[in-house]
């Protein structure tokens, strides 16, 4: 395939996501769906996290599951992603090297 028609057809794909909002402005969605669409990034965040919480250790994955409970218990008392992050690992580490 030659390059040039690559490098164009990567420039339309990347293009077109950025100019429909800019040629659409005037245009309102309904209500309902702007309330949908506000849910849309905490689903897809959950859709990334979750896999990677099951697979941190292949062999036992309640563990993971385990520390991704506390970190979300954690999340929702304290808001504060550093303590998130090193309460889960740290819980991880305790659940791998205990049992």
């Amino acid at each position: 395939m030659n390059t040039w028609i690559l490098i164009f057809a990567m420039f339309i794909v990347t293009y077109l996501p950025r100019m429909f909002p800019m040629l659409f402005k005037q245009f309102q969605f309904p209500n309902w769906l702007n309330r949908w669409l506000k849910f849309v990034p905490y689903a897809v965040l959950g859709a990334l996290i979750f896999p990677g919480i099951m697979e941190a250790n292949p062999s036992h994955p309640t563990y993971g599951l385990i520390a991704g409970i506390i970190g979300a218990i954690i999340a929702w008392f304290y808001s504060n992603l550093i303590l998130v992050v090193i309460s889960s690992l740290m819980v991880m580490l305790f659940l791998q090297f205990i049992f």
